[in-house]
């Protein structure tokens, strides 16, 4: 159904979306109305009757006093990195078994073994992993490109939280084929896709993997500079590790494995003990780079600021990392190299309003969670995006950095992060200083206050400059109920009025129940110029409930009703958007699932053009 209405119009339409996911090779299947019918009616009957899971939980899955504990063992050389567990040295270290499964039945022991063993040096952190496997044949591995997804594979994952701040974290992964992925969490967050946390971050650091007649084994070396570490005593690191069994869509955790949290929970991770007396040097990384090549634009370019004809692309810079004292970390870059950064995946936008790209440059990866200050827990919404230094908001091309600086330190239960970038004259875009400041308080696991002020000037004639700040909060109760709040304000040349943005938010998250809910007002001249904002002159609110449950049916998993309401109208009251939905799903225990809206109902009102 389709209806256009006078000018300002409403554009009307149903749809039924078909969610793809690039990240499983999952079976899509189409339910029909007498299916969906069909499982209506199972579950109505298998909720009220169901246990949390099937077969029944262990007391250990709903029950946790104490973070788990692991230790590392000191070693005075580096074990022998083959992929195998062969080397002596490995036997200091106390193995790690106790997983528990996540999927498909929260807090069981897990159908195969696994075991880690910790060691360290100077300069270097080891992980020797053994997954044991009944059917070793039986093991996926496929996957050769790294920072893919892997949940096509089997493959084993190491979450470490060096700050323990209990918030963020980097990950490791590795497959039976020795294929790396990693990635940054920040704040807890899962991330765009089901991977966990985000893969624009490149780390450094070795793997090596073998598939044996007993299952399949890793070594892993990460140094301490990767994990931007350099205390030496009383070291207490968050640190969690999960299993994937690809055949059987299996997830074993050795913490946090109630199906609420998984890996991303940082506030759910156990603890590394034993690490002390480690390199007493301090955190020194170079990357110098030079470029030569030449380029030639068309004469069509002529007026637009760049200069048509031939010209030298000869260039140098260089990036660094330094550790200037414990817990205390600057990165320098001059001249930034943007050659070395992954291409955007480019996406058609049919919508009026922008659309969110990720942060890929290492310079701003780097400590990233320092400096995120979400406005709204679902939203999309930053009062800080580093994108908007460096890249021009309308073509996407580079705008040349001079310089940079950036300089963050974790001070007791303080996170303090200070950035200042400046870049040249680029075409259309003029010179600009960005000066960014940002402090945060852990509070209790996973909960913390912050605030942040966010200055830009600029050798724009009409708009020399624009200011932002605003004060945040996460708070975590009872494990699963999450709340959020923030207020923001910007300042603007020419402005005086309607520049503010706050809201507040509520996630609550059971085995069976999933309930979110958020309002924002965002004015009508708020404009985060260092930020990204999706739409401003909104009171946005946001309301999405999932009722799960996992009858006892042949090879069914999980049965999934969601609902969600959308209602946009501006400052004035006026509708903008609004959006409601109704979806089904079923997932099956080999990986398959179907997803299917029931109703999808949008409502845009457009009073003026947009290009597309």
């Amino acid at each position: 159904m389709q209806c256009l209405i006078g000018i300002p119009s409403f554009v009307c339409f149903r749809k039924r979306v078909e969610r793809a996911s690039t990240t499983r090779n999952f079976l899509r299947l189409q339910t029909g109305r007498i299916l969906i019918a069909l499982y209506l009616a199972v579950f109505s009957s298998t909720l009220l009757s169901q246990t949390p899971d099937s077969p029944q939980t262990s007391p250990e899955s709903t029950v946790r006093r104490e973070p788990r504990t692991s230790f590392a063992s000191r070693v005075d050389r580096a074990p022998k990195l083959d992929g195998t567990l062969d080397d002596p040295l490995w036997q200091q270290a106390r193995p790690i078994s106790n997983f528990l499964q996540r999927e498909p039945y929260e807090g069981q022991q897990p159908t195969e073994r696994t075991e880690v063993r910790i060691l360290y040096t100077k300069h270097y952190v080891y992980f020797g992993i053994i997954c044991y496997d009944s059917n070793p044949k039986g093991i996926v591995a496929t996957e050769l490109r790294r920072d893919a997804t892997q949940h096509l594979d089997d493959y084993f994952e190491i979450v470490i939280d060096s700050a323990h701040d209990r918030r963020n974290a980097y990950v490791f992964q590795i497959t039976p084929l020795g294929t790396q992925r990693d990635a940054l969490i920040t704040e807890e967050q899962k991330g765009d896709s089901d991977d966990d946390g985000d893969s624009g971050w490149d780390g450094i650091w070795t793997s090596e993997a073998r598939i044996g007649e007993n299952g399949w084994t890793a070594t892993v070396a990460i140094p301490f500079s990767t994990l931007n570490f350099m205390k030496s005593s009383d070291v207490i690191w968050g640190i969690n590790f999960k299993r994937f069994i690809r055949r059987k869509n299996e997830e074993d955790l050795w913490s946090g494995w109630q199906r609420v949290n998984g890996m991303t929970r940082i506030s759910q991770a156990g603890e590394l003990h034993g690490i002390s007396e480690i390199g007493s040097g301090r955190l020194f990384v170079i990357k110098p780079y030079g470029l030569l090549g030449f380029q030639r634009l068309p004469e069509s370019v002529a007026g637009t600021g760049l200069t048509p004809g031939w010209s030298c692309l000869c260039t140098a810079g260089v990036d660094a990392k330094v550790g200037l004292r414990s817990n205390l970390v600057a990165n320098v870059t001059v001249n930034t190299d943007f050659a070395d950064t992954q291409v955007d995946l480019q996406n058609f936008n049919l919508t009026p309003y922008p659309l969110y790209y990720p942060e890929k440059r290492q310079f701003f990866l780097e400590n990233a969670g320092t400096f995120n200050f979400p406005l709204g827990g679902d939203s999309g919404d930053l009062l800080f995006f580093s994108r908007q230094i460096g890249i021009d908001p309308v073509t996407g091309q580079e705008v040349p950095v001079n310089a940079g600086g950036k300089v963050t330190r974790s001070l007791g239960n303080f996170e303090l992060g200070v950035m200042d970038v400046d870049t040249r004259e680029s075409g259309p875009n003029p010179s600009a200083n960005y000066l960014v400041g940002r402090v945060k308080r852990s509070l209790w696991a996973g909960s913390y206050i912050g605030a942040m002020a966010i200055d830009k000037t600029s050798s724009s004639l009409t708009d020399s400059y624009n200011q932002a700040y605003g004060v945040d909060t996460r708070l975590l109760f009872w494990r699963n109920l999450v709340a959020t709040a923030y207020a923001a304000e910007t300042r603007t040349a020419g402005i005086s009025s309607g520049q503010s943005n706050w809201g507040a938010g509520l996630n609550y998250k059971t085995n069976w129940l999933e309930l979110f809910a958020q309002h924002r007002t965002v004015g009508p001249n708020f404009n985060p110029e260092v930020g990204f904002l999706e739409r401003n002159d909104c009171l946005c609110n946001y309301i999405d409930a999932t009722i799960k449950t996992r009858p006892k049916l042949p090879g069914v998993r999980e049965i999934q009703f969601e609902a969600f309401l959308f209602h946009a109208p501006d400052t004035k009251h006026v509708l903008q958007t609004q959006e409601w939905q109704g979806t089904f799903r079923i997932e099956f225990h080999n990986g398959s699932y179907s997803d299917d809206d029931i109703v999808d109902v949008f409502t845009q009102r457009l009073t003026e053009p947009f290009n597309i």
